[in-house]
Formats: structure tokens, sequence, C-alpha cells
């Protein structure tokens, strides 16, 4: 476990489609929208985790055409997501705006982190691959470890990207929360540069 743990850490300070979606998140939407942001991944590892544990995910290691259809449906959801922020008005600052929004933003942050996850077929082979490799034969069951495994690593993405996230929320309010500010205009077109970079960027991946 010690060793895992420390190999998770080691993967963590690589910069991933993870990370770069929390930042997004957190520069265009805030703290709270950062943090669930962060949730969303992290029940999509889960869910990934759970697959892995039931063989499921070996259907996107054998059979290239459900690789191939996970990828591009999740490219189309990232390009999606990429072209309506890049095209979406700023949003005023008036205080009775942010309350009416904060409950549907929050919904949605939850829910473009759980999908861009899920429908990345790279994520679920790579907890395929992952978590079996510090398994060990000591008499529990091997589905338990696996678990065990699984869940360390969701709570260990939790709290990465939550600490991710009140960085970014930190340099984010001095840079786009000034109204007279050029960025506080551009950041739904940040967003959605880097949300349409990582479709292509998933569109581009292969099996192996």
């Amino acid at each position: 476990m010690i060793s895992f743990i420390l190999v998770v850490l080691i993967l963590f300070l690589i910069p991933g489609p993870a990370v770069l979606l929390t930042v997004t998140q957190t520069a265009k939407g805030g703290l709270k929208s950062g943090i669930i942001t962060g949730i969303g991944i992290a029940v999509g590892d889960l869910l990934h985790t759970l697959a892995a544990v039931l063989g499921l995910s070996a259907i996107l290691m054998t059979s290239s055409f459900a690789f191939e259809v996970v990828k591009y449906l999740g490219a189309a959801y990232l390009i999606f997501i990429g072209i309506k922020s890049f095209f979406e008005k700023a949003k005023g600052n008036a205080k009775t705006v942010v309350e009416a929004k904060k409950d549907s933003a929050s919904a949605a942050s939850f829910r473009h982190a759980l999908l861009v996850e899920l429908l990345n077929p790279k994520t679920a082979l790579f907890f395929l691959a992952f978590l079996p490799q510090f398994a060990t034969h000591n008499g529990t069951p091997m589905v338990l470890q696996l678990l065990l495994l699984g869940l360390t690593f969701v709570a260990m993405s939790i709290v990465y990207t939550t600490l991710l996230a009140i960085l970014t929320s930190s340099i984010g309010r001095r840079l786009f929360t000034n109204e007279r500010s050029r960025l506080s205009h551009l950041k739904g077109k940040l967003a959605g540069t880097i949300y349409i970079g990582l479709g292509l960027q998933l569109m581009l991946q292969g099996q192996k």
C-alpha cells in the first residue's frame, strides 16, 4: 500500500486531462465548481475501478471497435462542451445572477467531469493494468484488494484536485474577477480552447 501511494503521488505530479479539467472549471466557475469537478472525476475513477474488477474494462483491451466507439464519444463530448464554452457570453458578477446559476453550474461541473472521465478508454485501461500490479497473494480476495486500491486512489484524487482547485481559485480571483480585465471576458474562450484541445488529443489516441 505504501508503494502504491508513493507511485500515485508521482503520477499526480504529471499533468493530465484531470488536472486541466479541474483547473479550467475552477478558473471558469470558481472554487466550488473546481471542487465538484474533482469529485466528478473521482466518481468516474471509482466506476472505472469497478469495471476493472468486474472484467468489463477488458472489453476495451480486446475489442478495437469498442475502444474506438468510447474514444470518439468522449472526444465528441469534449469538443461539444468546448464549442459551447467558447461561444458563451461572459456572465455578470451580480449576486442575484450568481445565486440563480449556482446550483445548475455545480451540477454541470459534476456531469462534465464524470462523463469526460468515463468516456476516456485510456483511463479504463490504466486501472485495468495498474491496480493488479499492487495486489498480493496474502489470503485476501483479489476483488477486495483491487477495490481497496481503487478507493485509495479515489480518495487521494479528491484531496489532490481540491488542493489544485484552491490554488487555481486563488490565482483566478486576481485574473478573472476584475470586470475591466480582458481575461475576465476571455475565460470562456480559454476554457473552450482547452476542452477542444483535449477532445482532439483523445481522438488521436491509440488502443496500445
